[in-house]
């Protein structure tokens, strides 16, 4: 049995979901799905420059986990460039890391089990 997937830990959920070529209606592309985990990754490493170290650990995964993402997120965006396909941002195995302390962030997905441990009950 595999062990539990870690949680990817994202700044903030995209605001775009969809990227596609100009002047190509979305009901005649191919389109192909890139995860919120590996934008992200793509954001880290390629927008802000950071290090592979450093941006894992702002991701809370370790290094070779994040190599692994953000190969998998390139690999996505070159294919759907060169075939013309739409790129769809959703999915992933990820937190919202910016949330309230007292609150579990929300996940990527159902079923996933990207919680934090509950906060421990203080007393009146």
């Amino acid at each position: 049995m595999p062990r539990p997937r870690k949680c990817r830990w994202i700044q903030a959920l995209p605001s775009i979901r969809y990227f596609k070529p100009q002047d190509v209606p979305l009901r005649f592309l191919s389109e192909i799905a890139l995860a919120v985990d590996g934008l992200e990754a793509l954001r880290l490493a390629d927008v802000e420059g950071l290090d592979q170290e450093t941006a894992a650990a702002q991701m809370k995964v370790s290094r070779p986990t994040f190599t692994r993402i953000l190969a998998e997120a390139r690999r996505v965006v070159a294919k759907a460039l060169v075939q013309g396909w739409a790129i769809r941002v959703e999915g992933g195995h990820f937190a919202i890391a910016d949330e309230a302390e007292t609150e579990p962030p929300r996940t990527g997905g159902p079923g996933r089990g990207c919680r934090r441990p509950a906060p421990a009950p203080t007393e009146p």
